[in-house]
């Protein structure tokens, strides 16, 4: 056998390497291929190997960004919580987030791996349940301000003792969900996944040996380490700084709500501090300490795409969250459920932003965060009006690119490797019939390279009884943001019974809304925001947009200040007015700085009274409304103004 302390030779460690991904990638394809739950089946779930102490070896090709930081601190939780109490065949579970986890409905099960009677790895697999009790269907409860009314917390607990299953600790736990013989199919499932990585990491013990094996394991970390090192000595030393924001918090005045990120970059490592952001919100999209560090981690990883990930990787990287108690170093019992729509997706996209400063040619605009809607009650089709629960999220569009176009319609920041969930599969598990799933015209946020198109998406509720509807999102009003010059996308927010007399608009926040039989509604996601001067894109480009329904013609005028003329559209025939487009766009550098300054009171007024749309509001005068009854919220636009004048109007020509 070969001593850890000695290199492996680079064959073996390049064949060892990827024997990890692999065994990682084998326990995702026994999730996907065994869970009781449609959200686990939409790959909203994560495994990792980890090493005996409990940093992480290497996470699969297809895990959600989210969970990307925050799996070997649960497993550390476990060797913390079970010091010398750890055997062959045990599973514990945690679904802690003031222990480094995200939220309460991302479940983890970890399985310790034994060569030859020691204690050499933990295998782990995270999914999403959807649901761990709480207040409202689904665990998404809005009006939370502590974790009482979000969930189960579970700390760690054994389940299985030896390879005895622990059917009452299961019980306990299930039987706290709405859907308990799903959740405990999944458990299940999630369990298996640990055991295909107990049997894979046997079989490559009985081949290589357990100490080389155990050195693998270090030197496959090293590896990522040195390599992160050598990227991060490549670029510039300096320090950068950058705050986005949340919508508000409830407990206040309107306002948005500031996160702030720090990038220092010394010789080979980077540090970022959180310090400066809001204190906790009276809200769940407060962020836990473990979810802050995903952030970090996810944004910059983003711009080391082929540098592979494990605890390598964070060595090089310094987290300062800032004092605990802020929005984004939430501790118990602060509201952290909705982390993924609020403080996590902030913190990801001033990352971004940061990171584009460094490293210009891989500079990204904002990217919407992720948003789900959930709709739970008794599903009158079936005997005995079992409760069903509708939980759904939909793709998005990405920022816009340097040097190219963000993507439309993509999984969000939060987990790229998550599916879009098949609508005829709803349909069979839940009394919803959707009504419209499309591309959003002129969502994408304008730029000389627009931001990927957003979808909209629509439902009606047919036999069902006691029903009740929640949306967790933001940026209705810290609305997906451009860069370099580029103009923002669109708002959040949900429509209950659009088109009809009694349509009320929701907003991107809501829990534990009663729905009946009939009623509808229908929500969009954002596109990216623009990247560069919308006004330096080519005008072909904008016709091809037209064409492809990304642009309407009315917006190509407005904000890109192409005229375009339909011919015919059943043929997608139409033509650009060149001299009209040289003139719109004269008048548009001419007089669009002086929009900005113009009275937001007046400008919410011609919002209200039918003469500007949305559009107009947030990409030509920065002003914010409440999107339902068009009231100005003053502190809002204020804070929104100044971030445009910095985003864009500095990046923008002077007018000759």
């Amino acid at each position: 056998m070969q001593s850890s302390r000695e290199r492996l030779d680079p064959v073996t460690f390049e064949v060892l390497k990827n024997a990890f991904v692999t065994v990682v990638d084998q326990m995702a394809e026994q999730v996907l291929r065994t869970c009781h739950s449609f959200v686990l089946y939409a790959r909203d779930f994560s495994s990792a190997l980890c090493d005996a102490q409990g940093d992480t070896v290497m996470q699969g090709s297809m895990d959600i960004a989210v969970h990307v930081g925050t799996l070997h601190f649960t497993a550390k939780a476990v060797i913390d919580a079970f010091p010398g109490d750890v055997h062959p065949g045990d599973v514990f579970l945690v679904n802690d987030p003031y222990l480094g986890g995200t939220h309460f409905c991302d479940v983890r099960l970890i399985r310790p791996i034994f060569a030859e009677g020691e204690l050499i790895a933990f295998a782990q697999s995270n999914g999403h349940w959807a649901d761990v009790g709480g207040s409202v269907p689904g665990s998404f409860d809005v009006t939370a301000r502590e974790h009482f009314g979000e969930g189960l917390r579970i700390t760690p607990v054994r389940i299985c003792d030896r390879g005895r299953w622990l059917h009452d600790v299961v019980r306990l736990i299930v039987s706290n969900t709405r859907a308990p013989e799903g959740a405990e199919g999944d458990l299940h499932s999630q369990s298996e996944a640990t055991r295909v990585a107990d049997q894979e990491i046997g079989r490559l013990v009985a081949k290589y040996g357990r100490d080389t094996i155990v050195a693998a394991f270090a030197q496959v970390q090293d590896y990522v380490e040195r390599l992160t090192r050598q990227r991060i000595a490549a670029l510039p030393d300096g320090s950068w700084s950058t705050v986005d924001s949340l919508d508000q918090d409830p407990r206040l005045e309107e306002g948005l709500i500031p996160v702030h990120v720090r990038l220092t970059i010394e010789g080979d490592r980077m540090h970022f501090d959180l310090s400066g952001s809001h204190p906790a919100i009276g809200t769940f999209l407060n962020g836990s300490y473990g979810s802050s560090f995903s952030g970090v981690v996810t944004g910059t990883k983003m711009f080391f795409p082929d540098v592979p990930l494990n605890s390598g990787f964070y060595r090089a990287i310094d987290i300062d969250a800032g004092p605990v108690g802020s929005v984004v170093n939430a501790p118990w019992p602060v509201a952290v459920t909705g982390f993924c729509s609020g403080a996590y997706g902030k913190i990801v996209n001033a990352v971004f932003e940061l990171c584009g400063e460094v490293m210009p040619e891989r500079a990204i605009a904002c990217c919407p965060d992720i948003e789900y809607l959930l709709v739970g009650g008794r599903d009158a089709r079936l005997p005995g009006r079992p409760i069903f629960m509708w939980y759904d999220w939909m793709v998005a569009g990405w920022g816009g690119r340097n040097g190219k176009d963000g993507a439309n319609c993509t999984s969000s920041i939060f987990g790229v490797g998550e599916a879009v969930q098949p609508c005829e599969g709803q349909e069979r598990l839940a009394p919803i019939v959707t009504s419209e799933h499309a591309i959003l015209t002129d969502s994408g946020g304008p730029g000389r390279f627009r931001g990927g198109c957003g979808v909209v998406k629509g439902g009606t509720l047919t036999a069902a009884d006691a029903s009740v509807m929640s949306y967790c999102c933001d940026r209705a009003r810290s609305i997906t943001w451009g860069v370099r010059g580029g103009l923002p996308s669109i708002p959040h927010g949900a429509w209950l019974n659009p088109g009809r007399p009694d349509a009320r608009y929701m907003g991107a926040i809501f829990s534990n809304v009663p729905i009946r039989a009939g009623d509808s509604f229908s929500r969009p996601s954002a596109g990216g925001g623009g990247f560069g001067d919308p006004l330096e894109r080519a005008p072909d480009a904008v016709l091809e947009d037209v064409i492809d329904g990304y642009v309407s013609i009315e917006r190509a005028r407005k904000d890109y200040g192409v005229v375009v003329h339909a011919v015919d559209p059943d043929v997608d025939a139409f033509e650009i007015d060149l001299a009209a487009t040289a003139r719109e766009r004269a008048r548009i550098r001419a007089e669009r700085r002086g929009w900005l300054e113009e009275d937001p009171e007046e400008i919410a007024r011609r919002y209200r009274a039918g003469e500007l749309d949305v559009f107009d509001l947030v990409r030509h005068y920065g002003v914010i409304v409440d999107w339902g009854d068009g009231r100005l919220l003053k502190r809002s636009t204020e804070t929104f103004r100044a971030m445009l004048q910095r985003r864009a109007v500095a990046h923008w020509p002077t007018p000759a």
